[in-house]
C-alpha cells in the first residue's frame, strides 16, 4: 500500500446549498433563497453513504469547502426518521435520487454495500471520515473491485482503512476536513473537556463501553476542583451529562477552552490533539480501538481513581505522532475533493 498526501487545490465556486426539489433531493434546513438557486450545469453531484446511516455528521465538516467549490454533497439515507429538521446536510433516500455523478462509500458496512448494489452504474470511491477497525468488514468484497480511489485522513488510519477493505490498493491521505478550521487553543484554568462516546446503540450506529468509568472519572475530577465542559457524540444521552455544563458548540470547538481532555477514544481525538489539548484516554476490556487513536493519548486508564492525576499530568503529543494520526492539517476538505474530481466527476 501506498500512500500520497501532496496538498492540492482546487478553484472555487458558489454551491447551491439547497437541493431542488426536480432533482428528487429532500432537504432538511436552509433557506428558501437558497432552495431557488438555479444549479450550474457543471455543479458536481455526490451520494455519500455511510456506515451510520442518519449520521449527517461525518459529512457536514465537508460543506463550507463544497459551497466555495461549486459541489452539490447529499446523502443517502434510508428514510426520514433519523433526521432532525434544521440539519445542515441536504439527504436523500434512494428512490428519490433522479441523477449523481459519484457514490463515495465511507464505509462497508450494510447501508454502504447496499448503496453500492443500488447504484452501479455510478463511479465509487472510498474515503474515511470516522475510525474504523483493521479487521475486513464482511461486506467490502461486494464492492471493493469498483473502487476508482480511497482516501484516509493520515497515515495511521490508511493502514486501519486498507486492512477494513481487504485491499492493498494505493490511499491517498487528505487529512481530516475538521482541522480546516481550528479554534485557537486558549484554555481556561481548571477547565477539562469531557468527550463522550454512545451509551446506547440505535439504529443510525452502535454504542461503545466504558461510559460508566467515564462518568466515574468525571465525578472525581468535578470533586478535585475541575470545572467539567462536556462536549457530546451527537447520539450519546444528554440526560446523562446534566449535571455539568454541556457545550454549546461542537466538541472540536469546546476543546479550545480546556486544559486537558478525557474521554473515550474516538474519531474527534486527533482533531482535538491537533488543537494542541493534552489527552486522556478512558479504556474498557470491551473497547476495540486502533492503536492511533490511543497515540495521542498523553495516558490511557482504566480505573477512575486514576483520573486526577492523569489529567494533571497529561501533556500534548508531538508532532510526529499528531501528522501520523491526524495527517496534514488545514486544506483537507480541498484535497479530498481534488481525488474525487479526479477519479470519479466527469463533468
Amino acid at each position: 500500500m501506498k500512500f500520497d498526501d501532496k496538498p492540492a487545490v482546487l478553484s472555487r465556486r458558489s454551491l447551491l446549498a439547497g437541493a431542488l426539489s426536480g432533482a428528487g433531493l429532500t432537504v432538511l434546513g436552509g433557506t428558501a433563497a437558497q432552495a431557488a438557486t438555479v444549479r450550474s450545469r457543471r455543479t458536481p453531484r455526490v451520494l455519500i453513504a455511510t456506515n451510520e446511516p442518519w449520521g449527517t455528521y461525518h459529512a457536514a465538516p465537508l460543506l463550507p469547502e463544497a459551497r466555495r467549490q461549486g459541489w452539490e454533497i447529499t446523502q443517502l439515507v434510508p428514510d426520514l426518521s433519523g433526521i432532525k429538521p434544521g440539519d445542515p446536510v441536504p439527504v436523500v433516500t434512494p428512490d428519490q435520487v433522479q441523477s449523481a455523478d459519484l457514490l463515495v462509500v465511507t464505509g462497508a458496512g450494510d447501508w454502504p454495500a447496499e448503496c453500492a448494489a443500488r447504484f452501479r452504474k455510478l463511479p465509487l470511491i472510498a474515503s474515511s471520515l470516522a475510525y474504523q477497525l483493521p479487521v475486513e468488514a464482511p461486506r467490502a468484497k461486494e464492492f471493493r473491485d469498483r473502487l476508482r480511489a480511497i482516501t484516509a485522513s493520515s497515515p495511521a488510519e490508511a493502514k486501519v482503512f486498507d486492512d477494513y477493505l481487504g485491499t492493498r490498493r494505493p490511499i491517498t491521505v487528505v487529512g481530516t476536513p475538521q482541522t480546516d478550521d481550528l479554534p485557537r487553543h486558549s484554555p481556561e484554568p481548571g477547565t477539562v473537556l469531557v468527550l463522550t462516546s454512545v451509551t446506547k446503540s440505535s439504529s443510525t450506529g452502535g454504542s461503545a463501553p466504558g461510559t460508566e468509568l467515564l462518568l466515574a472519572a468525571a465525578g472525581r475530577l468535578a470533586a478535585a476542583g475541575k470545572h467539567i465542559l462536556v462536549g457530546l457524540h451527537p447520539r450519546e444521552d444528554r440526560s446523562l451529562w446534566e449535571q455539568y455544563e454541556i457545550s454549546s458548540v461542537p466538541s472540536v470547538q469546546a476543546s479550545a477552552r480546556a486544559e486537558a481532555a478525557i474521554g473515550i477514544p474516538g474519531t474527534v481525538f486527533p482533531v482535538v490533539a491537533a488543537v494542541g489539548v493534552p489527552l486522556v484516554g478512558c479504556t474498557d476490556p470491551g473497547l476495540r480501538i486502533p492503536d492511533y487513536l490511543l497515540s495521542v493519548c498523553s495516558h490511557t486508564i482504566t480505573t477512575a481513581d486514576e483520573a486526577v492525576t492523569a489529567v494533571a499530568e497529561a501533556k500534548p503529543v508531538s508532532r510526529e505522532v499528531l501528522y501520523e494520526a491526524v495527517g496534514p492539517v488545514g486544506g483537507s476538505a480541498r484535497r479530498l475533493l481534488k481525488v474525487w474530481r479526479k477519479a470519479g466527476i466527469r463533468v
